[in-house]
């Protein structure tokens, strides 16, 4: 079954996390292969419900693009470097290919041959070396073994055309060559007595019992073809190992599991090839080839969203994935999909409990730890029941959830808040993402980011800074509005920071002399009082 990656946008809050894993525990007692994941770092105060809950953190996931390993390409098709010339072409014949990666006795990768290294050696006349195997040998020549000493067999080829004497007295023979002859004994003899590497007695020639002898006491290689000198000497050359003939690893072209789809066409464009090894690029060992039109048969990442259903919160490479399901308590978004899917959307305070709903209709135990998380994302969401966007079935959920997990909510609640709310180590960028989110009204990207804490005088000594870096933020990323609002939990309403090109929209949308650093009683809650009122502002 395939693996279904679970996770929320792409600044993970208590809420995204504790939804994604407990979700997650839930499709595996409903016999699903899933897997929890984060988009990136997770924040304090989730990081204090993790280790409070004792529940591990859930690796993280850089996007989820389509990638090599998601493409059913030839898996296993390759071919050891010791094959013959000839066997190779049957192959790639029988298998369709046009190129075959090469491998050594332990699969690692050492080059490719196409159909055209091998056209060149079937009309290749020249061929005077010969490296290759005595089996090979016996294969392609339609051999019988008379003598065999040496499996590997390497050395000149010669064919005898001349008479006997001529021969005998012009060509000297040495222990590398390699000589075609018929039933002519005396060259027979001169043969095995130089101690040459291979005899290949062509038209079944009759060799004596007493040059056999020799050939034994000397190590000579001895075989019998049918065939007659002309068609041995066209069909040797085949017989050598494919090795011979291979590319280097240095100048071929491969790729591994890894490989991004979109590169791989990126590539292809300029080279234009039809086949491209696949390697494993720690082990160097080959899995097998792809063929350019194996990208049309691809197995996309499937995936489960939580707390989010816009497109620029969710992970990149989002359009190349299969989205099966989303569970969300925002507003809709950007995201569609090209079949229909479970898209749980209710407005209630968190997307736990929404996850806990599920957990409910389908009858399944909720584990303890698993309450304490989704406990937690309640409790972080609704400012432990006090936001606005707080419903009866949240407060009904951290009802039984705390049971379950053995927590007093309040207690916890504002112990799980203040650990998010430390600014010990924070620049004012890792304040800004602390709890960011994108929004897009027709051409315009709106950032907002939040943050809680019980001490607003902390950011207000460095407010210039903070200012820079909005608006240094803002226009790199060509946001039409960037604002943080920091959340006093204490006193229940928000200071707000924005960058500052952006006066005019924050005047518009609280038709106020919107100054930096304003404080607005009774906002607490991004998705209540904050997005809807700049959205409208937006789209007036």
């Amino acid at each position: 079954m395939d693996k279904i990656f679970v996770f929320g946008h792409r600044k993970p809050d208590t809420d995204s996390v504790s939804a994604a894993i407990s979700y997650a525990n839930l499709k595996k007692e409903l016999g699903f292969n899933t897997e929890p994941r984060i988009l990136s770092a997770i924040n304090k105060e989730t990081k204090y419900a993790l280790d409070y809950f004792k529940v591990k953190e859930p690796k993280y996931l850089n996007d989820v693009k389509l990638q090599l390993k998601d493409v059913n390409y030839h898996k296993g098709y390759f071919l050891n470097e010791k094959e013959s010339t000839y066997d190779s072409y049957l192959y790639m014949l029988k298998e369709g290919l046009t190129g075959v990666p090469i491998v050594d006795d332990n699969n690692m990768y050492k080059g490719i041959v196409t159909i055209k290294d091998l056209a060149h050696a079937f009309i290749d006349t020249k061929v005077e070396h010969l490296n290759t195997s005595y089996s090979n040998l016996l294969e392609v020549l339609h051999g019988k073994e008379i003598n065999k000493v040496d499996e590997e067999i390497k050395g000149n080829i010669l064919a005898v055309a001349y008479r006997s004497t001529t021969f005998i007295t012009n060509v000297k023979l040495t222990p590398d060559d390699i000589l075609i002859v018929g039933d002519r004994h005396s060259i027979i003899e001169y043969a095995v007595n130089s101690k040459v590497k291979l005899i290949i007695l062509s038209g079944d020639s009759y060799i004596k019992d007493e040059h056999i002898k020799i050939a034994k006491e000397n190590g000579v290689n001895i075989i019998r073809s049918s065939y007659d000198t002309y068609h041995i000497a066209k069909l040797i050359s085949l017989s050598n190992f494919i090795k011979t003939m291979k590319k280097s690893t240095k100048d071929s072209v491969y790729f591994d599991e890894f490989t991004y789809v979109d590169d791989i066409l990126d590539i292809n464009k300029k080279l234009r090839h039809t086949n491209y090894p696949v390697v494993d690029s720690k082990t160097g060992k080959c899995l097998g080839l792809l063929k350019i039109t194996d990208l049309d048969s691809k197995n996309p990442k499937k995936v489960i969203l939580v707390d989010h259903n816009e497109k620029k919160q969710s992970a990149e490479g989002l359009d190349e994935a299969e989205i099966m399901e989303i569970v969300d308590h925002h507003n809709l978004g950007s995201i569609t999909t090209s079949n229909p899917i479970n898209f749980r959307n209710m407005a209630v305070g968190s997307s736990c409990t929404i996850v806990y709903s599920l957990y409910k209709e389908r009858n399944i135990e909720i584990p303890k730890k698993i309450a304490g998380l989704m406990l937690s994302g309640i409790v972080s969401d609704t400012l432990i029941l006090k936001s606005p966007t707080t419903t009866d079935l949240d407060r009904k959920a951290v009802e039984e959830l705390s049971t379950i997990a053995d927590v007093n909510y309040e207690e916890y609640g504002l112990n799980l808040i203040k650990a998010g709310t430390s600014l010990d180590g924070m620049e004012p960028t890792d304040v800004l993402y602390n709890d960011f989110k994108l929004y897009t009204v027709d051409d315009n990207t709106l950032g907002i980011g939040q943050f809680f804490t019980t001490n607003f005088d902390e950011i207000s000594k460095d407010l210039e800074n903070y200012l820079s870096v909005l608006d240094k933020e803002a226009e790199a990323n060509n946001y039409s509005l960037l604002a943080l609002y920091i959340t006093d939990i204490i006193k229940n309403g928000s200071y707000v920071l924005y960058n500052r090109k952006a006066k005019d929209l924050m005047d518009q949308a609280y038709d106020m002399d919107f100054s930096e650093g304003e404080y607005l009683q009774d906002c607490v809650s991004r998705k209540k009082n904050v997005v809807p009122v700049l959205m409208s502002s937006f789209e007036k």
